[in-house]
């Protein structure tokens, strides 16, 4: 995306001369590789638009990314993080340690996780999360007793599914994509299988019994893809059978290799996701070390740049790439301008 057209008053965001002496000129960013497509689209399209350099954007994951964020201030250390989850206390704790004290939270919208297979693959077309949990859950219930995991196959819990072998191509640990999962997935489908209430019931904690619920099999079964969502289309197109766990926009980008299932009878598109209607979606971050702002030339002004109507609204460019624009936009503008940070005490 080299040519963007851009209103006057989206260019006046950055109209401040980018001539500040530092031994570093450009915006360094690092994080969530379900962030990555809408930061590098706008990164190109702040460097050809305004007089600063092309910001450095790399991936790594949401985790990977905070851990860089909080390594410190200074001309060495990243100018912000992007993340596919809520900043979380470890994180701040990190922060905090050394010396990263003032943090703004941009929200930028919201994405969709979804389910993914090969578009001539098995017809893996409508989960529920139950499905996914009896499919990938390290322990699950079968005839009221809660029991290592034993199906190979869709169809041994599920009719309506193929009878053919479970691989699933999921996010390592340290993706925001991983939290979402196991929490919008994996323990929706524990307690709607009753069993989480099977290991309450047998003498677990609360905390134990949902610790269980988002355990996943492994053994080649469940397969932790800790680099972006291409390793993942990788292993995909090397495993017909093999399902996948992708963000929306990077998979509306790939529909002549992938299909897409339903989840829990809901197609995920940006519109049922902006309803509110798709049931596994979750809204994406960027964090910003305000320390460097002023000092790392375009800092603040890549950030403005980033959420202006024109870049991150309904009509923007952003949404031709699935980023569901956030309804409280406004608010963040304001809160960005005004530099307002995280209440971190």
């Amino acid at each position: 995306m080299s040519v963007l057209k851009l209103t006057a008053s989206t260019l006046a965001i950055a109209a401040i001369s980018a001539t500040s002496a530092t031994a570093r000129e450009n915006v360094q960013i690092a994080g969530s590789s379900t962030v990555l497509p809408y930061a590098s689209i706008v990164a190109e399209a702040f460097g050809d638009n305004t007089d600063f350099p092309t910001p450095v954007v790399e991936s790594g994951g949401s985790s990977a990314g905070l851990k860089r964020f909080c390594e410190g201030v200074g001309e060495n250390t990243i100018d912000i993080a992007n993340s596919s989850r809520p900043i979380r206390d470890s994180d701040i704790e990190l922060c905090l340690e050394n010396g990263v004290t003032d943090i703004i939270e941009v929200r930028i919208g919201y994405d969709g996780i979804v389910f993914a297979s090969q578009i001539d693959g098995p017809a893996y077309t409508a989960f529920e999360p139950a499905d996914i949990f009896n499919a990938l859950g390290a322990t699950v219930l079968v005839d009221g007793e809660v029991v290592a995991n034993p199906h190979t196959q869709w169809a041994d819990f599920n009719a309506d599914l193929p009878a053919d072998d479970i691989v699933a191509f999921i996010p390592g640990t340290k993706h925001g994509t991983r939290e979402v999962f196991e929490d919008k997935v994996l323990m929706v489908g524990c307690e709607t299988t009753g069993a989480f209430d099977a290991m309450m019931a047998a003498g677990m904690s609360e905390d134990d019994a949902e610790d269980a619920c988002i355990e996943v099999r492994g053994n080649g079964i469940t397969v932790d893809i800790d680099g972006d969502y291409t390793e993942t289309l990788a292993r995909i197109e090397a495993n017909p059978n093999g399902i996948g766990v992708f963000g929306l926009a990077f998979y509306e980008n790939n529909t002549d290799s992938l299909k897409v299932a339903t989840m829990g009878g809901v197609e995920p598109t940006t519109g049922t996701i902006a309803a509110g209607d798709y049931p596994v979606s979750r809204p994406l971050f960027f964090f910003i070390k305000q320390a460097h702002i002023g000092v790392i030339p375009g800092v603040k002004e890549f950030a403005q740049f980033f959420i202006a109507d024109e870049i991150a609204g309904p009509d923007g460019p952003l949404a031709q790439y699935g980023l569901v624009s956030d309804p409280e936009l406004a608010a963040t503008q304001a809160a960005v301008e005004a530099e307002e940070t995280l209440d971190v005490n």
